[in-house]
């Protein structure tokens, strides 16, 4: 476990680190499916001084947290699972969130991590000591999110950093005037109220994106009214999701062979969907036209119809798959206004136009804050730099795991390495991989740290950018994979298989390092 002194007061500076810290001590922040896969592979290459913080009560990242009503996720289930650990009774066709914080919670169980993690311990800033070769990690232990509550700061201290928050932690909250006014209920969708009852209830959900398709059709059975506050309408493709049946999962169990070929099929079919992403590729215009016949046969209505039709490419923002959302709008106490907010009164919503719609409640499905990574940790990295001021133009990493400046800093699902067609599951385990070779090679090589070449890093990121201006992401729209500069710092830009080939082997001629 890493190594920790209590501090009396925040700010007040890091404490002098023990001299028995065993080497190398590993500080892992985040017990999603990042934090404890980098966990699970250090244990199994020998590696035990492992401690992994975690802001919250219980493990599960982003399936913890998104546990509105409807939540599931849109990536094949057999294909939503650690290659090393797969689950042979998934339920469904497409996993639910229960099902997928369940398999969470059976992988830390069985690999035996909850004695590595720090339950509601958030880290708060993290600098590393060049002399020493030590990250030194401030912390707010026993705090908590829901009732204001500020725990105790503790500084601990580890040799290596890995960073498995990954892009989709921090909600987004929309600037709306006279929000602070509203008297009633508001929640965003990845802080869900489930003591608020909504039936019967006046509701408004603001934003139309990934989490609203799915919650808005369960929303819609219990409230009285529901307007839904679109900006932009979404492509969406039906779900080809169906419950699996009793011969099914008796055969995955018993024929592990066949598990394993159908999990590569799944691999495969959604690599092939990433000519998609191609501007003006052909297997894109087949898409979009699957997804325009998808809204002809469950929307009827001309009107309607056009504004739930996106006018920007397929696949600049998130494809959807959904087979309920288009019928839930459609419902006769449902209504679709697709002019912009205003500002809210203690008891409405006012749109642009001047129209008034009393509400009671209202969720956010206004997505998550997901170009700034690691914000709001402080991280200081060589020389006193900040990684938000070596980010000042947009977050860039060395294959999105490592960051010249910053040693000994690993990141899972870092920047540029998001998907728009398969699993990141796949990619994090390419991570996992790669940072393990690295700290391997702190312990053969005896080393106090190591971190990319600036200017290797510059030339990776460089290709980055160049190949992502030949996808769809680069024409135009407005969407999270962007930054506020338009630079694209979330999407890897080409086949999943390529960034496999990349993170095999470590080309430590790319690094610069120091011994001890």
């Amino acid at each position: 476990m890493a190594e920790s002194k209590r501090t009396k007061t925040a700010g007040r500076g890091l404490e002098t680190p023990p001299s028995d810290i065993p080497f190398p001590s590993v500080a892992i922040i985040g017990s999603g499916f990042g934090g404890l896969c980098m966990a699970i592979k250090l244990k199994e290459a020998g590696f035990q001084a492992i401690t992994i913080f975690e802001k919250a009560d219980r493990v599960g990242g982003t399936w913890r947290d998104n546990s509105y009503p409807g939540a599931a996720c849109d990536v094949p289930s057999h294909l939503y699972s650690f290659s090393f650990e797969p689950k042979s009774d998934w339920s469904r066709a497409f996993p639910e969130q229960s099902e997928i914080l369940g398999y969470i919670d059976h992988v830390a169980d069985k690999y035996n991590l909850r004695p590595h993690i720090r339950f509601r311990t958030e880290v708060t800033a993290a600098e590393f000591d060049e002399a020493k070769g030590l990250w030194r990690i401030e912390t707010i232990t026993g705090s908590s999110e829901n009732n204001g509550s500020r725990g105790r700061h503790e500084t601990h201290f580890a040799h290596v950093l890995v960073s498995a928050c990954g892009q989709l932690n921090r909600p987004a909250y929309p600037d709306i005037p006279g929000l602070d006014r509203f008297e009633g209920v508001q929640f965003h969708s990845a802080r869900w109220n489930h003591q608020h009852s909504l039936k019967g209830r006046k509701v408004a959900v603001i934003g139309t994106g990934a989490s609203a398709i799915q919650f808005v059709p369960p929303v819609a059975e219990q409230a009285g009214q529901l307007h839904v506050f679109q900006r932009t309408p979404t492509w969406i493709l039906p779900k080809p999701d169906r419950p699996y049946m009793n011969y099914e999962k008796r055969r995955f169990r018993k024929f592990p062979a066949w598990r394993e070929t159908y999990r590569n099929w799944l691999y495969w079919s959604l690599e092939a969907r990433f000519a998609a992403l191609n501007q003006g590729s052909v297997l894109g215009e087949m898409v979009k036209r699957a997804a325009l016949e998808h809204l002809d046969s469950q929307v009827k209505w001309p009107l309607l119809k056009k504004a739930l039709t996106p006018d920007y490419e397929l696949g600049c923002k998130r494809i959807l798959i959904s087979n309920d959302y288009y019928p839930a709008i459609q419902r006769p106490n449902v209504a679709l206004i697709t002019t912009p907010v205003e500002r809210f009164t203690k008891n409405s919503v006012v749109d642009r136009d001047g129209r008034s719609y009393d509400v009671d409640t209202v969720i956010f499905g206004t997505g998550f804050e997901t170009t700034g990574f690691l914000a709001p940790i402080r991280i200081t990295g060589l020389g006193g730099q900040s990684l938000k001021e070596a980010w000042k133009d947009g977050a860039e990493a060395f294959l999105g795991v490592t960051v010249a400046g910053f040693p000994n800093l690993f990141m899972l699902y870092g920047p540029n390495t998001n998907l728009g067609h398969n699993s990141i599951l796949f990619m994090i385990e390419c991570q996992v991989h790669y940072a393990i070779q690295c700290i391997r090679r702190l312990v053969d090589r005896r080393l106090k740290y190591l971190h990319p070449d600036p200017d290797r890093q510059r030339e990776y990121n460089e290709w980055v950018q160049a190949e992502l201006k030949k996808r769809v992401w680069a024409t135009g729209c407005h969407s999270w994979y962007v930054n506020e500069k338009g630079k694209n710092t979330n999407n890897w830009p080409t086949y999943t298989v390529s960034y496999w080939r990349k993170t095999r082997q470590v080309d430590f001629s790319a690094y610069r390092s120091e011994a001890r």
